[in-house]
């Protein structure tokens, strides 16, 4: 007699319809081609995606930031100058197929006070006849030009200015003057300077192609290391500046003839020099020393 299930309990082994049925083929196993309707921890497309715009958009902010915080520095703190001229020697090196010192210049002091007597200074030249022989960095292409001064903003190319580099000498209200025949150099208000700076072997030197330097032919250095002039009364607010190479500087003493007689406004100063950063030879501090004292 055939057996049949009590009533009320399931067939143990019901049959399967056909959409039911085991099929080894649909099985999970190894070598699925789609592991991730298995394991939805794994990580997916659209998630690689959203990481990477994270990334790329982290990467935005950080390159905006540190342009950002460059701009601010160079524009209210410091800012990096190439010196390409001999003018400054020894106290700044430049010249013509040599390694031109970097300086940096200090933004802040004259933010709250006016250059003094000794401080070297880097200045916009205030009149054209300062601008001889200069000529402008940029570009003619707009496009290029565009991008050079936006490249300027951030210090990664020259400002479109011919800037200069000098040591005052005198300020507002003083007169300087200097007469070769009274052998006392420089003068202000009258008293003779004490000019350390000055290195008078590199003057002899250049002696013998500068005859301003020599005094009548005689081998021995004219007391101005150069022509007389002045006497110049320093407007309030200007400045009288001069370079330590005296021998070989178009300074004050060469624009006595424009609207300013040569001095420089305050207004036009950049900065005072503080570091010498390149060449590592050369790294140091750039000191003040009054000649007035």
């Amino acid at each position: 007699m055939p057996d049949t299930p009590r009533h009320g309990r399931p067939d143990p082994d019901p049959p399967l319809d056909d959409e039911s049925r085991y099929d080894p083929q649909s099985a999970p196993g190894e070598g699925d081609a789609d592991e991730t309707d298995e394991k939805p921890w794994r990580t997916t497309g659209p998630r690689r995606e959203g990481r990477g715009r994270s990334a790329l958009r982290e990467t935005a902010i950080i390159i905006v930031s540190v342009l950002v915080l460059t701009w601010v520095l160079q524009t209210f703190v410091g800012r990096q100058y190439v010196i390409p001229s001999e003018s400054m020697e020894n106290t700044l090196h430049g010249c013509t197929g040599c390694t031109n010192d970097r300086i940096v210049i200090d933004k802040l002091t004259y933010r709250f006070d006016d250059p003094k007597p000794g401080d070297v200074v880097v200045f916009k030249a205030p009149t054209a006849s300062w601008d001889e022989g200069w000529t402008s960095p940029r570009s003619s292409n707009t496009v290029v030009r565009g991008l050079q001064d936006a490249l300027s903003w951030f210090g990664f190319a020259p400002p479109d200015e011919n800037d200069l580099v000098k040591r005052v000498i005198a300020t507002g209200g003083q007169t300087v003057q200097c007469r070769n025949a009274d052998r006392k150099g420089v003068t202000v208000n009258g008293k003779a300077l004490t000019e350390r700076y000055i290195d008078k072997a590199l003057q002899q030197q250049d002696a013998g192609i500068n005859p301003g330097l020599d005094a009548g032919g005689t081998g021995t250095l004219s007391s101005c290391l150069g022509p007389d002039f002045g006497p110049i009364t320093v407007p309030q607010g200007n400045l009288w500046v001069m370079g330590d190479n005296r021998g070989n500087s178009a300074d004050s003493r060469y624009h006595i003839t424009d609207e300013l007689q040569g001095t420089v406004p305050i207004s036009d100063v950049r900065g005072k020099v503080r570091f010498i950063i390149y060449p590592f030879s050369r790294i140091g501090g750039v000191g003040s020393f009054d000649p007035q004292r």
